[in-house]
């Protein structure tokens, strides 16, 4: 399974092709899904382009992106998006349209009772594992862990090529994830060779705009749906 991340902590500088807009990330969730991608992670906006876990923001994104595909559809819980945990339980409390999944990072402070309040609402959860942090150790250790939907094992901090080495070791250090499946990806300069390490080890895997601007030969991609295709080798 290939899951398109529409655009993430990215914002109007990074360009054009990056959408922001209900409307925008709309049309590149059709785009993608018609590419090939089976699922869609979305950072819903603010007009300013601040992401946000309003339910003022995050429904209308929704809404609109469910308008133009029948695929899941997930969204971020980051703390960069609130970063009190109490009131990012809060916010989820209050979503007036709900996702089919969100993103947890298990590293954050308030991890496990964001993630509490997602299941209590009927969200699946994406339990967000970065290397280079205690996450796995804190997600191996929660009572939660067997009951989401995946585990998102995230290559953040690898060294200049050293991004499968890091991959495996985070892999080796989740073991059995409590059971749960794997999806694993990489950003920017790493995101092509951990894409390719999850395709052979048989992995779900992730790509899009958020976690890489260019093709796997250097060219700026043009689109979400470029980088779904240039995944599954249509590109």
């Amino acid at each position: 399974m290939i899951q398109v991340c529409l655009n993430g902590a990215r914002g109007a500088a990074d360009g054009a092709m990056v959408p922001l807009s209900p409307a925008a990330l709309a049309r590149s969730a059709a785009d993608a899904v018609a590419a090939g991608a089976a699922e869609i992670h979305v950072h819903p906006k603010t007009p300013c382009g601040d992401d946000s876990l309003s339910p003022g923001v995050v429904g209308p994104a929704l809404e609109a992106i469910r308008a133009v595909v029948s695929v899941p559809v997930g969204v971020t819980t980051g703390a960069w998006a609130e970063p009190d945990p109490a009131r990012r339980v809060e916010r989820v409390k209050s979503w007036t349209v709900l996702p089919d999944y969100a993103s947890v990072n298990w590293h954050e402070e308030g991890a496990e009772a964001v993630a509490a309040a997602l299941l209590d609402r009927g969200v699946g959860i994406e339990a967000g594992i970065w290397s280079g942090t205690d996450a796995a150790r804190r997600f191996l250790a929660s009572p939660l862990g067997p009951r989401v939907l995946r585990v998102l094992a995230e290559v953040t901090d690898p060294a200049q090529g050293a991004a499968e080495p890091t991959a495996r070791a985070l892999l080796a250090e989740l073991g059995a994830a409590h059971g749960r499946p794997v999806l694993l990806h990489g950003e920017d300069d790493h995101a092509w060779p951990v894409l390719r390490l999850a395709l052979a080890l048989g992995l779900d895997t992730r790509v899009g705009l958020e976690d890489v601007l260019v093709l796997p030969d250097g060219q700026r991609a043009a689109s979400n749906a470029q980088l779904v295709s240039a995944a599954l080798g249509r590109a």
